[in-house]
């Protein structure tokens, strides 16, 4: 199975480890590569908001609905991969009243529960919150802890078979009679492997992979900054009530307060500019809501790229109105009989991602097994220590959670002991 995997899974962020989680699960052979660590593209580069819906509700519905059906799932089954802080959506003297309670009927309709709060009663909950705050509604918000997370859906694929390789980039595809034949795999794997079925779970490198089969996937990633600065006790997260902007998300981490983000369109995930004025707006938008973060020192700075889908976009532009939805692209349409790609999401609907290129795979295998992971919880999930060993495993550490998640020695993981090249 290892040099002919069953299912040969590129990208190794949470969506690529839901993907193999899922995958064994179901009793398919599964081998996953990753070139620089799990969860070391957008996954770990992210603010790491556990998303209520209530972000997307009035203008996407449907990724709405996505969210807080999955925000539900994570709660039960991710543990300390999570935290419920819940959350503020914070309305100032210039933010449009009509689009507050816009937003909060879509959330009615939907099913996210909110509660609306005077200024006051937010300051309640967040005592340093602007006092010009007007109104706010709370939703439930939380955060997530996205190289536990991977970590964890890694480790639980490979207790049931799956081989991880953390670091082990591909370096080729090749396509011989409308089928993938052969995976050229770099790195700790160092050889080629006939996988059966290829899942293009890259990221913002979605088409650079798919290229390598010859086929085309449209992205369209767009850059964004973090800044974590020291902040003790914020409690709830916090979302600046307006249209999608600059620096309007605040996560509370226990000594830490996480500012974002900024939407800049890149042409090469690996190859952009970091500006100093996405930092200065960061920090300046977020401030308007919690202003003693204006002052609160810089503990550290990271840039995302984001994984959008839009094979429509035209060069240029802001890419803010590109959904943040899925999307599953089989590529038998385009004469690949054995290969398909999932892109664009959220980290918070990783696991109804990864169920939906799950059910694809499994159609085509014909393979006659039911999900399981929205029922299952992830190994570690009650023991953070554990998790902690995970993330060193599989070098899933990245800056989102670098103040959380600990560095301990840890066993090598199976997949990853030296053994014999083909």
């Amino acid at each position: 199975m290892k040099d002919s995997p069953d299912v040969l899974v590129i990208g190794g962020g949470a969506t690529g480890t839901g993907i193999a989680r899922d995958l064994v699960l179901r009793g398919v052979g599964v081998m996953l590569v990753e070139r620089d660590g799990l969860s070391s593209g957008a996954s770990s580069r992210s603010h790491g908001l556990l998303h209520s819906g209530a972000r997307y509700a009035e203008a996407d519905r449907v990724g709405a609905e996505e969210c807080i059906t999955e925000n539900e799932i994570l709660r039960s089954i991710a543990g300390a991969c999570i935290r419920d802080t819940g959350g503020l959506f914070v309305q100032l003297p210039e933010d449009d009243a009509d689009y507050f309670d816009a937003k909060r009927e879509a959330c009615e309709e939907i099913g996210i529960e909110t509660t609306l709060l005077s200024g006051q009663e937010a300051r309640a909950l967040a005592p340093d919150l602007s006092p010009q705050t007007e109104r706010a509604m709370w939703v439930p918000d939380g955060v997530v802890y996205p190289s536990r997370l991977c970590a964890a859906n890694a480790a639980d694929a490979e207790q049931h078979g799956a081989t991880i390789h953390p670091h082990a980039p591909l370096k080729d595809l090749i396509v011989e009679n409308g089928s993938v034949v052969k995976a050229v795999i770099g790195g700790a794997v160092d050889r080629a492997v006939e996988p059966g079925f290829v899942i293009n779970a890259a990221g913002a490198w979605a088409g650079a992979v798919a290229a390598m089969a010859g086929l085309t996937v449209e992205m369209a990633p767009s850059r964004g900054v973090m800044v974590s600065v020291d902040y003790d006790g914020l409690g709830p997260a916090l979302n600046r009530c307006r249209n999608p902007d600059d620096g309007d998300i605040v996560v509370p981490h226990e000594d830490e307060a996480v500012l974002g983000t900024t939407s800049v369109p890149v042409s090469d995930p690996d190859d952009y500019e970091q500006a100093d004025w996405e930092i200065e707006t960061s920090v300046r938008e977020c401030a308007a809501m919690l202003p003693p973060v204006a002052e609160a020192p810089a503990l550290r700075t990271w840039w995302g790229v984001r994984p959008l889908y839009a094979p429509d976009e035209r060069t240029g532009g802001g890419r803010r109105g590109i959904s943040r939805g899925f999307f599953v692209l089989d590529h038998a349409t385009d004469g690949v009989e054995n290969a398909l790609s999932i892109v664009g999401g959220k980290l918070t609907t990783y696991r109804q991602m990864a169920e939906a290129a799950t059910d694809r795979v499994c159609k085509t295998l014909g393979v006659d097994a039911s999900c399981e992971t929205a029922a299952r919880p992830l190994p570690g999930a009650d023991a953070p220590e554990r998790l902690d060993a995970f993330v060193a495993a599989y070098d899933a550490q990245g800056p989102t959670d670098a103040d959380v998640t600990g560095a301990p020695t840890a066993p090598t993981p199976a997949s990853q002991r030296s053994r014999p090249s083909s």
